[in-house]
This record gives structure tokens, sequence and C-alpha cells, in this order.
């Protein structure tokens, strides 16, 4: 195997990993651009190798979690799909450099498993730091129908006077 010396810089391949399904996924068209294929292409390629991607390595975005997702952004960068695009794990990303057999293919998953491991370590590292936030956001949760509350009374005492 030769080697391509390819670099796509880290932040554009973190900017293509979203958490669906509390799993941090990429998206089918994200990783055909990256290796160079059409989306298409690495579709029929993954349908031809079903048995090596069980749910947790690739799966399809339901209708509701595809609008959400695309919400997210200004503009659409996705064009007109006419279904929702599949979306692999890591796992799942690996595995595609053996279904897609070529040299970028692999360069590619290097570069991406790298990002993915990197994610990993800055989570582990900030974890306390995750955790506090959670716990912070588990006291305010529930609390805005107080809020509410205070707000509705405030205007009451504000007509009545």
């Amino acid at each position: 195997m030769r080697k391509l010396d390819i670099c796509i810089p880290e932040e554009v391949i973190a900017s293509k990993i979203f958490i669906i399904r509390g799993m941090k996924v990429m998206l089918d068209n994200d990783l055909a651009e990256l290796y160079q294929v059409e989306t298409k292409r690495l579709n029929e390629k993954v349908k031809r190798n079903l048995s090596r991607f069980p749910e947790d390595f690739m799966f399809q975005l339901t209708e509701e979690e595809w609008e959400n997702l695309k919400s997210h952004f200004a503009t659409s960068r996705w064009g007109g799909r006419r279904s929702a695009p599949f979306v692999f794990s890591e796992h799942g990303v690996l595995m595609l450099s053996s279904v897609l057999n070529n040299d970028r293919a692999i360069e590619v998953n290097i570069q991406i498993m790298r990002v993915y491991t990197k994610i990993k370590q800055m989570l582990l590292t900030h974890k306390d730091l995750l955790l506090k936030i959670e716990e912070m956001e588990k006291k305010v949760s529930g609390q805005d129908d107080k809020i509410s509350q205070i707000f509705d009374y405030l205007i009451e005492l504000y007509i009545k006077n």
C-alpha cells in the first residue's frame, strides 16, 4: 500500500461528528465527501455488505432526527435528499474502509479514528466539569412553571396597581 499523505484538518473532521441517539456518528454524505466518492456509491457498497453493519455501526435517521439535525444549521448543506441519511458510528466508520477498499479510505479512516480518540480523551479530561453542568441542569429543570407563575403574579399586581 502506498501512503497518500492526505491531511484533512482535525476541525473539519470534528465538525462532521454529531451526537444522535447518544452515539457519536457521521453522516453518509460527509463521509463520502471525505473519501471523495459519491454518497450513492458509498451507500451501494454498504448495502452489498450489510452483514458488516449492525445497528450500532450504522442506522438511518428518522425523519424527525433528520429535521432536527437540519434545523441546527442556518443553510441547508445537504441539498435535496429524497430520504434521511444513514449515519455511521465510530465502529461503522472503521468498517467502511474495508468495504471501500482503497488507499484513500484507509488514510481518511486513520485520521477520523485519531479525531475520535482525541474527543474521547477530551471528554474524559473534562468529565468532572460535565458532571457539574449536568447537576446544575437538573436543579434548574422543572422550574419553568414556577418562574412563569411568578411572572403571572407580577403582571397581576402591576395591573391591579
